[in-house]
């Protein structure tokens, strides 16, 4: 039996944390997108079967969707399911593949961190605007959707860094290097 050092195992302990966040978002995305076809067919169902009116369906199916979406960034970011440069990749040797790679990962880090920074700032600024058919509900709420998915993706892309260049442990689940699943 490898003995592993207090270094090692933290490694591990953030890769499987990583992958439960991960577990967490992919439900709430999935509540999310439920509840967004409620909303819509609700509203539906209203205005054409029941005739009441109510406006107010559409927007709030627009906020859900873009929580929804913003958060199922950090999904495919754990998945290594983003954008990436694939083309550019696949026809580089591996040694090169692998730097670039490294490289790549930075930027997004810094990405998401810089995102993450001025959507606290949009955040807090949103609350002096109000949503247009809400006039007593908060734009922050909205807003707040940009830090939040941010900082789970600056968690996700920082679990990918980890589980990919410094743990190597068969007991964790395997994440492909391109993103096939």
């Amino acid at each position: 039996m490898v003995q592993r050092t207090a270094w090692q195992s933290g490694l591990q302990g953030a890769v499987r944390l990583g992958g439960g966040l991960n577990r967490v978002v992919e439900w709430v995305c999935a509540a999310l997108v439920a509840a967004m076809v409620g909303i819509v067919w609700y509203g539906v169902l209203a205005r054409y079967i029941l005739h009441t009116g109510e406006t107010w369906s559409g927007e709030v199916a627009r906020y859900v969707m873009i929580w929804a979406a913003l958060l199922a960034v950090s999904v495919g970011v754990y998945r290594r399911e983003h954008i990436g440069v694939e083309l550019l990749l696949g026809r580089l040797p591996p040694r090169a593949m692998y730097a670039l790679r490294i490289v790549i990962d930075l930027i997004g880090l810094a990405f998401f961190a810089a995102l993450a920074v001025f959507g606290v700032g949009m955040t807090l600024s949103g609350g002096q605007q109000y949503t247009p058919l809400f006039g007593g509900v908060s734009m922050m709420v909205p807003f707040l959707s940009v830090p939040v998915a941010a900082l789970l993706s600056l968690v996700q892309m920082a679990v990918v860094l980890i589980r990919d260049y410094l743990v190597h442990d068969d007991s964790l689940p395997a994440q492909p290097m391109g993103g096939e699943a």
